[in-house]
């Protein structure tokens, strides 16, 4: 069995539109946060059982002069590889309230995998139905109710660089409908996001006043319910079917969208 990462970073090292920030204490420096944080939280006998060293806690304390590591992470639900969840695209869904991340039924994120290649379409363009419907005759395969659909475009291989964010394709509303109508709940694509750069749409809206141009993947999941995966990776490393994939988002209460570790399992 081999098992294939298909996933991105939280990174605080490369450029993103809304910033990561990480916060690292060392096993060191922590220890000696440690005690001060205890002995503040113990009041006015703490402080000055810690200023005087009746009772200090410091980094020397602890085995081998080491603490337990700890970091603060600040980033929006949308960084590295993460699972949209219906409410991200609106507050109903097929007529009901949408689906929050803890909401989504674990079934939905793990299952039979297969990639769809797109990756001759240029950035900025549009992934249509007759693309899909290409991409599933060449492999000679039909997709199941409950498949996990992949859309590889080649669009990770630009990530680190700021043109990762302006330079992929988005799926078009007909493409994206017809792969739903296999009675498909999750669909990923290794671009930053499932529409095509905000630059291509906000100019097609401005010049047109249709706002058929802004969004339309998202905003199908208003009418179909469904959850897709942005920010996938390596989808070239992998087999077109016949693999499984994992794709859990943490549970956070009360969002539309969570980081997943996205993993391909060839049996």
């Amino acid at each position: 069995m081999r098992i294939i990462d298909l996933s991105l970073p939280i990174d605080d090292g490369v450029f993103e539109p809304h910033p990561v920030k990480i916060k690292r204490w060392g096993h060191r420096d922590g220890g000696d946060r440690f005690g001060r944080i205890w002995a503040k939280s113990h009041g006015i006998r703490g402080i000055l059982g810690y200023i005087t060293g009746r009772e200090r806690i410091t980094r020397n304390s602890f085995r081998d002069g080491a603490f337990l590591s700890l970091e603060w992470v600040r980033a929006a639900v949308h960084s590295g590889t993460h699972l949209d969840a219906p409410y991200h695209f609106g507050p109903i869904s097929e007529g009901k309230e949408a689906k929050k991340i803890e909401d989504i039924p674990v079934e939905w994120c793990y299952g039979n995998g297969v990639v769809l290649d797109c990756s001759q379409k240029e950035p900025g363009g549009l992934i249509v139905r007759e693309d899909v419907e290409r991409a599933l005759d060449s492999i000679r395969h039909e997709i199941k109710p409950m498949d996990i659909v992949l859309i590889r475009t080649g669009g990770d291989k630009l990530w680190g660089t700021r043109k990762y964010y302006s330079h992929f394709v988005g799926v078009s509303r007909e493409a994206l409908a017809y792969i739903l109508d296999f009675k498909v709940k999750v669909v990923g694509i290794d671009t930053f996001s499932f529409d095509r750069p905000l630059s291509r749409m906000v100019t097609d809206f401005l010049k047109t006043k249709d706002n058929a141009h802004l969004w339309p993947a998202h905003f199908y999941g208003r009418e179909k319910e469904y959850c897709h995966i942005e920010r996938l990776a390596n989808l070239d490393k992998i087999p077109s079917y016949g693999f499984r994939l994992a794709c859990f988002p943490i549970k956070i209460k009360g969002v539309g969208a969570a980081a997943v570790r996205a993993v391909a399992i060839i049996e």
